[in-house]
């Protein structure tokens, strides 16, 4: 497997925010989002070929519970489904960070939750999204929106609305770092009464270097 980079630290952002996990950086994407921030994961990557095996062991070592796999597009990975299987049989607490073009159906289990994310107009990407996922998702995912600026915010809106993804699951409003006034955000979830959407912002770049690796 094409393995990034892998370390621990605290969930960024998503439904455990705060909380220990465990990275796994897979290289390549399907998507090229005009505001990646993980673009070393498929220009030019520079990565390790690892077995499931030394994945595994890595895993074991550092006593977190919680793994949360990522990349790039870590779905179009290539036996990702074993690694998940493995890791559910070990009891870990497995979040996948997908981007919302790849069909989750096939690696759907109680003990996975996933994080989509749903691509807004300023990704450039939002044609590629699978809203065939939303027959899947639970409570226990969530779909994240990262927004951009007041027209992402609408559409994100109309998405949630059209989906019912506030009944069906956590609908996590994301700002494009330093891109968009958060005060705006907070005022577009009160104007249209958005209750049960939550604004989650990217911890981990508030209490590092927003371009530091491996946090």
């Amino acid at each position: 497997m094409r393995v990034i980079e892998k370390f621990v630290s605290i969930n960024g952002e998503g439904l455990r925010q705060g909380e220990l996990a465990v990275f796994i950086r897979f290289a390549n994407c399907n998507l090229r989002c005009s505001y990646c921030d993980t673009t070393y994961s498929f220009i030019n990557p520079v990565y390790n070929d690892e077995s499931i095996d030394e994945i595994i062991d890595y895993i074991n070592k550092q006593h977190v519970k919680n793994i949360t796999l990522t990349g790039g597009e870590p779905l179009i990975q290539e036996d990702i489904d074993i690694l998940i299987k493995r890791l559910v049989e070990l009891g870990y607490r497995v979040e996948i960070e997908t981007n919302g073009s790849v069909d989750i159906k096939k690696y759907l289990n109680d003990k996975i939750s996933f994080t989509l994310d749903y691509k807004l107009p300023t990704s450039l990407m939002e044609k590629f999204m699978l809203t065939d996922n939303y027959d899947y998702v639970t409570k226990k995912d969530s779909i994240k929106f990262v927004c951009g600026d007041l027209n992402d915010l609408i559409k994100a809106k109309e998405i949630m609305i059209k989906y019912n993804l506030i009944n069906k699951t956590n609908c996590l409003i994301s700002p494009v770092f330093n891109q968009i006034n958060l005060e705006d955000i907070v005022n577009f979830l009160i104007d249209n009464n958005l209750n049960d959407v939550r604004l989650c912002l990217q911890i981990h770049k508030i209490i590092w270097d927003p371009n530091k690796r491996g946090v």
